[in-house]
């Protein structure tokens, strides 16, 4: 009887020993959970393009985010910052993924304006303006003509952190190298957004190799080189220093400029 009583407390000890040492692990790990985000996808691709219902996919399966779609209702590429003047006018749709949505008859800057004064007032207004993923790279001269960059300089000009994201054409693009270098810069920079910049990131489709990671640089590129812009990349070579976003792109770097406000 006296060796079940020892028994029994032995491995109540043990049992109590073991619970306690889980305890600043589990306490470590609330502490570094993340804090609830919300965040606006836009586009100019339009609403039901692969580029973004990849993005969003993606952002669902993030902890603690909050997706809301709203994008132009068509294709309306190259039309930079533009604007519509008069009431803009949206209707329900969804992504090609089935994720609810809203399609504004629009240009991307006006997606992001009637979002922000139709839908995401208030309280519900975003932490986070992502436009993209974009069909073919918005590099050098492309930047200022671009859709998606207006989209998120829309956003950047209400006072919220905003990234234009793109990524080179290619047959297939495979989306999944955007992906993951958008998802990676998201949990890299969700807990600490600062208004002002508008940063943008393009990630090049390989046609050799594989993309060597974002670089983060500080000029844009007036031309292309001797580059194509709408060909892929061969990712296994350096072909120039890393001077520029179109200079790392084309040596296999995601580049990630802050191009501000336009």
């Amino acid at each position: 009887m006296m060796n079940q009583m020892l028994t029994k407390r032995t491995f109540f000890a043990i049992a109590l020993i073991s619970a306690l040492a889980v305890l600043p692990a589990a306490s470590a790990s609330a502490a570094k959970a993340p804090a609830p985000i919300k965040i606006l996808v836009s586009n100019d691709d339009g609403v039901r393009a692969d580029g973004i219902n990849a993005l969003v996919n993606a952002l669902r399966k993030e902890a603690k985010v909050t997706v809301t779609v709203i994008a132009p209702a068509t294709n309306v590429s190259g039309t930079g910052s533009k604007t519509t003047p008069g009431v803009l006018t949206a209707s329900p749709t969804t992504t090609l993924g089935g994720v609810a949505a809203t399609a504004v008859n629009g240009y991307p800057a006006d997606s992001v304006n009637y979002a922000l004064d139709k839908v995401l007032t208030g309280k519900k207004k975003p932490d986070l303006v992502m436009a993209g993923i974009n069909f073919g790279a918005n590099l050098g001269p492309f930047v200022p003509i671009s859709g998606t960059v207006g989209a998120a300089r829309a956003g950047a000009a209400r006072g919220i952190p905003a990234i234009a994201i793109s990524q080179g054409l290619g047959n297939p693009i495979g989306w999944s190298a955007g992906v993951k270098q958008a998802i990676a810069w998201f949990r890299a920079n969700r807990g600490s957004l600062k208004k002002g910049p508008v940063w943008n990131l393009n990630i090049p489709t390989c046609s050799k190799g594989a993309v060597r990671g974002t670089v983060t640089l500080k000029t844009v590129s007036a031309g292309f080189y001797s580059f194509d812009p709408f060909g892929t990349v061969d990712c296994s070579v350096m072909t120039k220093t890393l001077t520029n976003d179109v200079t790392a792109f084309y040596s296999g770097f995601a580049p990630l400029v802050n191009i501000g406000r336009g």
